[in-house]
């Protein structure tokens, strides 16, 4: 692991338009970001747009309402859908030819790095899954400021991405971490006794572990607080996704796993704390909204780095309850489990990673039951750990301190090959 950071969080510098660029620019985060930009043009200028390609429409009229100067497509089959919109976009603006510059066309899968590599103050990587980790890796060695949506690519990365991060070139836009993140400023990293970080709990607090052998896709999609996409969703029902949040919170702020604390917290209100030696716990408090997240992660680096006017505040006038209780990990054992991925570290959360991303989605195409999703990541973990005797590239550990790109890439196409073969 590399040493424990000693320099600010925020450097200052004075306030300026950042240049952003948004790699899945048309996806949930990247949409709300876009939001934040139009409403700030004084704050923020966008430089780049990435996405699939496959929403062609929502991502030329970006393009065209942001003036960007280039657009990632990954998908090479969209790439011309694009373009037809960009034109006819142009047109309907009443740009004639050669008055108004189109932007740059990237396509291909490298695209996201590629823009990642831009001249650009942060980079948003807001990509879905393990498939963000080279935009992340690129981002870093560009020198430049990462806002990280992209949870999976620094769980999955671990060292491999941490001995490559400067201090606080890795912005957490994850509510949890964000809240994290502001808290600490209320303290030295020498003053933490323990992090905590909330849970809703998903759709399922309180049910017993024969009750969730009966849930449909449909209940599972029903989060009680936030609107999210399919994977999220489901890991947020399974607890997966508070697993590799706690991951994240060791990897981002140094913070031993012992010292890591999951609560449920029905509301959703108090989106973190942090504990501190002489008993004081500080918290962030909002309405669930991530658009704050997203607006503190954009403006990483600034003098003034709270956006005004994005989200609504808590309303102190009305009364409100708030409920904090134990997370039951023997009816939701995912949070145990990426406890043990994390501890092992190397290849270890790259399969943990994997094996649930695979095994959502043969949850969502109706191929196996909800509790078995996370009997898959254990049983796929298990064996990675101890040396799969399976074989091939992939299967074996490999810690840490020796881990490179091409494990980390071999061992998640290994733990998805497992759901695919039984």
């Amino acid at each position: 692991m590399s040493k424990p950071r000693t320099e600010p969080i925020w450097p200052i510098r004075p306030i300026r338009p950042i240049r952003v660029v948004i790699l899945g620019s048309t996806g949930s985060i990247g949409v709300q970001a876009l939001d934040i930009i139009a409403r700030n043009p004084d704050r923020f200028t966008v430089v780049g747009l990435c996405a699939t390609g496959a929403n062609a429409q929502a991502l030329a009229q970006a393009a065209l309402d942001f003036d960007v100067e280039v657009i990632g497509v990954t998908l090479g089959t969209c790439a011309q859908d694009v373009q037809m919109h960009l034109l006819a976009g142009a047109q309907d603006r009443g740009f004639s030819q050669g008055e108004h510059r189109l932007p740059e066309l990237v396509i291909g899968p490298d695209a996201p790095e590629q823009l990642a590599r831009m001249e650009a103050d942060i980079v948003l990587n807001a990509i879905a899954g393990a498939a963000g980790l080279e935009a992340t890796l690129a981002t870093l060695r560009a020198g430049n400021k990462l806002a990280l949506a992209n949870k999976e690519s620094l769980i999955i990365g671990g060292d491999l991405v941490k001995n490559i991060a400067l201090p606080s070139q890795i912005i957490p836009v994850d509510s949890e971490h964000s809240a994290i993140a502001q808290c600490l400023l209320s303290g030295k990293m020498s003053e933490v006794r323990k992090l905590i970080i909330t849970a809703s709990g998903g759709p399922f607090r309180g049910k017993s572990a024969s009750e969730l052998e009966q849930v449909s896709i449909a209940d599972a999609l029903k989060h009680p607080t936030w609107k999210m996409g399919p994977l999220v969703t489901i890991n947020s029902a399974t607890l997966v996704n508070k697993g590799l949040e706690v991951i994240e919170a060791h990897l981002l702020f140094d913070i031993a796993f012992n010292d890591i604390e999951v609560t449920v917290h029905p509301q959703s209100v108090v989106h973190s704390m942090v504990e501190f030696v002489d008993g004081s716990t500080i918290a962030q408090a909002s309405p669930p909204d991530m658009r704050i997240p997203i607006a503190w992660g954009l403006s990483a680096g600034q003098e003034i780095f709270r956006v005004a006017n994005i989200a609504p505040a808590c309303d102190w006038s009305s009364a409100a309850t708030w409920e904090f209780m134990p997370l039951d990990e023997d009816v939701f054992p995912a949070v145990g489990l990426a406890r043990v991925a994390g501890e092992a570290g190397g290849s270890a959360p790259a399969v943990f990673n994997a094996a649930n991303e695979s095994a959502v989605a043969a949850f969502l195409a109706g191929e196996i039951s909800f509790t078995s999703i996370v009997a898959h990541i254990e049983r796929i973990l298990e064996l990675h750990l101890a040396g799969s005797s399976q074989g091939g590239p992939g299967a074996s550990y490999v810690s840490g301190n020796v881990l490179t790109l091409e494990d980390v890439l071999a061992a998640d196409t290994w733990a998805r090959e497992q759901r695919r073969g039984g």
